[in-house]
């Protein structure tokens, strides 16, 4: 039950992310004409797909992209196992369930690389095969200044581009916990530490008393 509880709500993430993409790809036009002002000018839902790394980055090559997924393939897999591992070792609560977070949203964005470009055909033209090479949806846009960069910036120079990047709830779930993580890590880890020395206070004790015992018991 302890392990169906944090796993659950990876699950319930990778849920509500994939149907809110869902939601938008069958619901929202593409690109500006379809874009939505919830706040005004200043947040908005807007339909774009990032064919690549966070913030638009790719790997220059063909197989760039099939490389990427294998690899986040594997990292999923690698969390998925640590989150185990902490639930059974029972770190601080907090703590567990940012991990579960981060799995979640690493799933949710990994369902897009692997298999959207089959469902949706939305791999790039020039993919030498839609598995894996599939875009992620994002649609959430927090609209803080958008334009044209200077030529001098690396890499993203000479580009037309935007201040925040586009994202979704993956990409926020995964926010979210390592913003928690690095914010409260001296909570969740002393907590951990605090509890082990208390442990070993209490076996030190025990082992204290027994000895103590030992002569009384002889005497007798």
């Amino acid at each position: 039950m302890k392990y169906f509880k944090y796993f659950g709500i990876a699950l319930l993430i990778i849920i509500i992310d994939q149907a809110v993409k869902m939601l938008v790809h069958y619901q929202m036009d593409f690109g500006t004409p379809g874009q939505i002002k919830v706040l005004g000018e200043w947040f908005k839902l807007h339909y774009t797909t990032n064919p690549g790394m966070a913030f638009g980055m790719q790997i220059g090559t063909e197989y760039g992209k099939m490389m990427l997924t294998s690899f986040r393939l594997v990292a999923m897999f690698g969390i998925g196992y640590y989150l185990y591992h902490i639930i059974k070792k029972k770190l601080h609560t907090g703590y567990i369930v940012c991990i579960a977070m981060i799995l979640g949203g690493a799933i949710g964005n990994l369902i897009d690389s692997i298999f959207y470009g089959v469902w949706l055909k939305n791999a790039p033209y020039n993919a030498p095969t839609p598995w894996f090479h599939g875009q992620v949806i994002d649609m959430f846009y927090i609209d803080i200044w958008e334009g044209y960069l200077p030529d001098w910036i690396p890499i993203w120079g000479g580009s037309y581009t935007a201040l925040w990047p586009i994202f979704n709830i993956a990409d926020a779930a995964i926010f979210v916990g390592v913003a928690i993580i690095l914010i409260f890590q001296s909570r969740f880890f002393d907590d951990k530490l605090t509890d082990q020395k208390t442990e070993e206070v209490d076996e030190i004790q025990k082992q204290f008393i027994e000895e103590e015992e030992k002569p009384a018991s002889n005497n007798s």
